[in-house]
């Protein structure tokens, strides 16, 4: 779950290397950065649900992706309304 100062997200874009497009919980769309430590680990695609941290200092554009859910844990965040059913 996102801890104080985070957000979900659903990725819309890879933008390329580290970089993709997020549409945040908040309505601002944000370039987010894929961590060190999930870049070689975690795939991220099109249309997943991720948790992001804005930066402090640029937090309308920018944040860094912490987590990225699976298809399964989606489908429990939706159906325990921690999420929207149509995010």
């Amino acid at each position: 779950m996102p801890e104080e100062g985070e957000m979900f997200g659903r990725v819309l874009k890879m933008l390329g290397g580290e970089n993709v497009m997020v549409k945040c919980t908040d309505g601002v769309t944000r370039r987010g950065r894929i961590r060190g430590k999930l870049k070689r680990r975690v795939w991220i695609r099109d249309n997943d649900i991720v948790i992001i941290a804005p930066w402090d200092f640029n937090e309308a554009e920018r944040g860094d992706i912490v987590w990225r859910f699976t298809l399964p844990q989606v489908e429990w965040l939706k159906d325990n309304n921690h999420i929207a059913k149509d995010f």
